[in-house]
């Protein structure tokens, strides 16, 4: 099946008459669909479409605007099972784990819809008499969105749902691994009554549709969630034009477990953490450091649960873990396997591309745990972004909290004690936009700022009331009634 752009309300055919196809990295025998090969001259048509849109959408009440979120909402949901089996035909992540891909951009359609009735400002007494003093938030603009390919309903929902609320215009780059949820999200936007404008879509790669859009002289803002060296790119170009630019990047994440923690709770969140969605998540933990006390423990146990994981496609309720997206990802993955072993990390489990049976029909690798990792490795320093843990012994907390924070990224933590003490300082010592006590690193929720510190990201949060902070900008205003001419800063 052939698919199209969507720009100012309509399906429409690229410029290039170029299209890639989207197959399942579970079996790649399964195709999603052929997508336009998109080029600037397809960004320019979306970015003038956004432009025409955007004064006449900034205008409509935002409550107005929330009820249209609130559509959106309830339409997710119904279509939310048939969304969640397209993802995991799509991405590979397992059925139940898409489910709640898919249940995060009804959640956040839900929260965000109810803002349109909390754009709040500030009033404050003025300095002189018969004068008001008010601040009020008005949309950004243009917004350019270009989202990656393992959340992708949820981080797309995460952008775009915050950026219409607030009275910006949309043009949206999805990732090219994942084409096919993107346009069943766009189909869900279209049929919910959004204008036309409002959100426009252009599918392509990075070089084609990504720089373009980002380059755009009209376009106010990019809101970009990818590599720490595409981010880089990003802020540059947003940077030349003097533009809000809004990263979410790279984790290489930790999970502490100190002598007194709950070794069996501890497990059940290192697997969730390192290799649910085969570890391809920024959230995921990539290093587990481990209290010298408990340590051999922890490994024995940890080691045989995670051998009897399984290998699947993710549409087999008996699946506990997918492929990876593709064929260059599984050969990232057993690169950086064979530097660990090279630079003298052990290796406790998996290290292999999977093959056997109906894997060979798909990109699987084996969960895998390397032991004795020290920070000069490269395993340790480096986002491998698969299912591949790193495990480093400490000699007490405060050992443990400097590997922690041993890195250049700071997006999510988690700590294992039942010390109330060690966990409250765990809260203020590990640098990171995200911490969990007695939990594994992922499970945010849309009601609370999302985001990281270091090489993460450039200061900016997703999700939460910070959502809205993102897309609007702040404008003072004063109100005059005194009849006469009133200086400021006590001039008479």
């Amino acid at each position: 099946m052939l698919f199209k752009n969507y720009i100012n309300g309509e399906w429409v055919d690229s410029a290039t008459g170029k299209t890639f196809t989207s197959f399942n990295p579970a079996d790649t025998s399964d195709e999603l669909g052929e997508f336009p090969a998109s080029d600037a001259r397809d960004v320019e048509r979306a970015v003038e479409a956004a432009d025409r849109a955007f004064r006449e959408w900034s205008r409509v009440p935002a409550p107005k605007r929330g009820e249209l979120l609130f559509e959106i909402g309830e339409r997710l949901k119904r279509h939310k099972e048939e969304l969640a089996q397209i993802m995991t035909r799509e991405m590979g992540k397992v059925l139940k784990e898409a489910r709640g891909d898919v249940q995060e951009a009804i959640d956040m359609a839900y929260y965000i819809g109810a803002e349109g009735r909390r754009l709040f400002g500030h009033t404050t007494p003025s300095e002189l008499p018969n004068k008001h003093c008010l601040s009020m938030r008005r949309p950004v603009g243009r917004v350019g969105v270009i989202t990656p390919w393992n959340f992708p309903i949820a981080i797309p929902a995460w952008k775009i749902f915050p950026a219409i609320l607030a009275g910006n215009t949309v043009v949206w780059k999805p990732a090219t691994d994942t084409p096919r949820c993107a346009y069943e999200l766009v189909k869900i936007l279209e049929a919910s009554g959004l204008p036309k404008g409002v959100v426009n879509l252009v599918f392509g790669g990075g070089n084609d549709v990504g720089i373009p859009l980002a380059k755009h002289p009209k376009i106010d803002m990019i809101s970009f969630t990818g590599s720490t060296e595409t981010g880089r790119a990003i802020y540059q170009y947003g940077a030349a034009k003097l533009i809000r630019v809004h990263l979410e990047m790279g984790g290489k994440n930790p999970i502490i477990v100190l002598e007194d923690a709950d070794l069996d709770l501890a497990i059940e969140g290192i697997l969730w953490s390192a290799f649910g969605t085969t570890g391809q998540r920024c959230t995921a933990c990539s290093r587990l450091i481990v209290e010298d006390g408990v340590y051999e423990k922890l490994l024995e146990k940890l080691v045989d649960r995670t051998k009897k994981l399984r290998l699947g496609n993710g549409l087999d309720p008996a699946t506990d873990v997918g492929p990876v997206v593709n064929r260059s990802a599984q050969e990232k993955i057993a690169r950086y396997v064979e530097l660990g072993v090279k630079e003298g990390a052990k290796l406790l489990c998996g290290g292999r591309i999977a093959k056997d049976g109906a894997l060979a029909k798909g990109f699987f690798f084996e969960p895998t745990i390397f032991a004795d990792v020290t920070p000069e490795m490269t395993i340790f320093r480096e986002e491998i972004f698969g299912p591949v843990l790193s495990v480093c012994k400490a000699k007490d907390y405060d050992d443990a909290i400097r590997l922690a924070n041993h890195t250049s990224f700071g997006l999510s933590s988690s700590i294992y004690t039942q010390d109330i003490n060690k966990a409250h300082r765990a809260m203020e010592e590990i640098e990171a936009g995200i911490t969990y006590i007695n939990s594994g690193t992922i499970g945010a929720e849309v009601h609370l700022p999302f985001g990281g510190v270091k090489e993460t990201g450039n200061g900016g949060r997703e999700s939460g009331w910070t959502a809205i902070e993102e897309y609007t900008e702040w404008k003072t205003i004063y109100v005059d009634f005194s009849g006469r001419l009133q200086k400021a800063q006590g001039i008479d």
